[in-house]
């Protein structure tokens, strides 16, 4: 199968999410006067993190009350008399400084030249158009399409149609999606009927119904030849 159009999610699959959110989150706690807040207070904030993200990918709830629901969660918690409003702000901010890519991105990136190259992200648009900008993957992209820009998430079929009439495509068998999350990329390249590629660094066991047209560990694998066409990567076994 030949491929000239790849849409990339963003975090944990160009860019080191952890390390970021690591960051932001201390940043944020000191600045509010918690030197300790990351050791205090991060494990409980990444388990309602978490949900919260699900509830957004089934469409319970929307990225504007996500911003605030996760910080008011999080004091109502620990009983911390705290703005979450506020708080979340500053911690938005803090995550568009965060610019720390994963290994074999750059090179993987310049290996395809010639194709069309865009993001497909869940997170917040000023956070993640900061995010490229400060990094070497700017003017990377013909387009970087968040789901507060579109109006859907993944792995909703309409943020993909969205994407679709942005880049002016009609094809959908040239076009691979690539992301870490089998709920949201591979699930929603599922819902579309687009090829999928998994990036599983962590070597995690699939136990959802989303069905990875293929399966990488590292950015090694992810090869393309000449201009005529992109090769196999790995493909996964079912």
């Amino acid at each position: 199968m030949i491929y000239d159009v790849f849409l990339f999610d963003l975090d944990d699959t160009l860019f080191d999410f952890s390390e970021t959110e690591k960051r932001a989150f201390a940043y944020t706690f000191e600045a509010h006067g918690f030197s300790n807040g990351l050791k205090d207070y991060r494990a409980s904030y990444k388990t309602i993190s978490k949900v919260l993200w699900d509830d957004l990918e089934q469409g319970r709830i929307s990225l504007k009350e996500l911003k605030t629901e996760r910080f008011k969660r999080l004091f109502m918690h620990h009983n911390l008399d705290m703005d979450a409003d506020v708080f979340g702000q500053t911690y938005l901010e803090n995550l568009g400084k965060e610019v720390h890519l994963i290994n074999g991105v750059t090179e993987m990136l310049a290996s395809l030249k010639g194709c069309k190259l865009a993001i497909l992200t869940n997170g917040f648009k000023d956070v993640q158009l900061a995010r490229i900008d400060g990094s070497v993957l700017k003017n990377s992209f013909e387009a970087i399409i968040t789901s507060e820009e579109a109006g859907y998430q993944k792995p909703q079929t309409e943020i993909f149609e969205y994407t679709f009439n942005k880049l002016q495509l009609t094809s959908k068998s040239r076009v691979l999606m690539i992301g870490d999350s089998l709920s949201s990329d591979i699930q929603g390249g599922n819902n579309f009927g687009i090829d999928t590629c998994w990036f599983n660094p962590q070597q995690k066991k699939n136990s959802t119904t989303a069905i990875p047209t293929y399966e990488i560990q590292n950015w090694s694998e992810f090869n393309f030849i000449g201009e005529s066409g992109w090769t196999r990567i790995v493909e996964k076994s079912l």
